[in-house]
């Protein structure tokens, strides 16, 4: 994908827009969404995949449509918005750029397992000045349009760029908080506006320590609009130390339900794509991909107009952010393990050759200072990432450590940690060991 070649231009052009940006909003009123099926389910649709053109705001504006394979229009898709950088352009997001289809709409088409419709629209002048609000209006109306035709869960719709593409991802949330259930912001600011900002939206704000170009007190700031509207515990998250090369997730407690506020801190600077263990950025290594693919598997889905469940179903009902002072732990209901420490796994996403897997690591009756869970991998699988652990394996023996951050774990308390493995899904048997 591209990259900002010329920091320092970029900084001004970007500074500038900000101070433009504070200086005022425009008043947006937000569409009301009930959650369900949309008009398009039951329709043949006229739609294709591919760009295509709509009139908004009396221009004619372009946009990249991905609908996926085997699309079937008695089944109710989630809808994703991808929203390109400063001088980005919609085929970028859509393709992936230079990392390609494992990194198209910020890594989330191929994790998605065609359970998603996904738009990737252009800004004008490649960028989302979001003037008198005509971005905003754009996405109103390619949301009525991708509605009308195909078979959407409106509770299952959201938004996500990095830059400047992050900036209008929270003008959304700010301006539509009854159509988009979560936003993803890599990196942003309030470039685009923030019209109302006053409702509760999930959010996931992600924002490297040393950001040269938009720095990471600005990503703060929009995190903290949303732990305010969704009635979080105000905290001071830990993030990385300079050099350690590592990232700091944390999940908000507090929230009214439903609504959590997540916040990764990495080591880097200006990217969507950061490696940890690496200054290099790279979409088709970087852990952002899995970490918010699974921030959005949280959200249940409506039922399908059939009324069988949808592929993108949760569980019932939204968890809630984690209420434990660790950045990476939260209550767990399952069964207090009889040794020190218990593992369980479930597989959050499959594809063609691979999925996605992830492990609670529970304590039991007594607190603990580490722990260490290990498997088997069946015939055919190699874990190709992994986050929130340390991997080691020889052979088909997995083991995975804890890092700083997330060892210590009182009486019960339980953390997780995630997995992308190559091959065919399984349910491996885990031990746990804690010194």
């Amino acid at each position: 994908m591209r990259r900002l070649t010329t920091p320092a231009r970029h900084r001004w052009i970007l500074g500038s827009l900000l101070t433009l940006a504070l200086a005022g909003a425009v008043l947006l009123v937000p569409r009301l969404a009930e959650a369900g099926p949309t008009a398009g389910c039951g329709k043949t649709p006229t739609l294709t995949s591919g760009t295509r053109s709509i009139q908004s705001g009396g221009q004619n504006r372009s946009y990249i449509l991905s609908i996926p394979n085997g699309y079937s229009n008695t089944h109710a898709y989630r809808l994703i918005f991808g929203l390109h950088w400063l001088n980005g352009t919609a085929n970028d997001v859509a393709t992936g750029g230079p990392d390609g289809a494992a990194w198209a709409f910020y890594g989330q088409k191929q994790l998605s397992n065609n359970s998603t419709i996904f738009v990737a629209p252009q800004g004008i002048d490649n960028g989302w000045a979001n003037t008198n609000g005509r971005d905003v209006t754009l996405v109103d109306d390619l949301v009525r349009l991708v509605e009308g035709d195909l078979c959407v869960d409106t509770s299952q719709v959201f938004a996500m760029g990095w830059s400047y593409g992050g900036s209008m991802s929270y003008a959304l949330a700010c301006a539509r908080p009854t159509v988009f259930r979560a936003v993803v912001v890599y990196s942003g600011a309030n470039l685009s506006g923030c019209s109302g900002g006053t409702q509760p939206v999930a959010y996931f704000g992600i924002h490297g320590t040393h950001d040269s170009v938009l720095n990471i007190s600005n990503g703060r700031s929009l995190r903290d609009t949303f732990v305010r509207n969704n009635g979080c515990t105000t905290q001071s998250p830990r993030e990385p130390s300079q050099g350690s090369l590592t990232h700091i997730t944390t999940i908000y407690s507090g929230c009214q339900s439903g609504y959590p506020v997540q916040w990764a801190a990495f080591d880097g600077d200006h990217t969507p794509s950061p490696v940890d263990g690496s200054t290099g950025t790279s979409g088709t290594r970087t852990w952002t991909s899995a970490e918010v693919n699974t921030f959005l598997a949280q959200f249940p889905s409506s039922p399908s107009p059939s009324g069988s469940p949808s592929s993108t179903s949760s569980p019932s009902s939204s968890p809630s952010a984690s209420s434990s002072p660790s950045p990476s732990s939260s209550s767990s209901d399952s069964p207090t393990p009889a040794g020190a420490c218990g593992a369980t796994y479930r597989t959050i996403n499959a594809w063609p050759g691979g999925f996605q897997g992830e492990v609670t690591v529970t304590a039991g009756n007594a607190p603990i200072t580490g722990w260490t869970v290990q498997w088997t991998l069946a015939s055919g699988q190699a874990i190709t990432q992994a986050w929130n652990a340390t991997l080691s394996a020889t052979g088909s023996n997995v083991t995975m450590r804890n890092v700083s951050y997330n060892g210590s774990l009182g009486t019960n308390a339980s953390t997780t940690f995630g997995v992308l493995t190559n091959g065919s899904p399984s349910t491996p048997s885990l031990t746990c060991t804690s010194p």
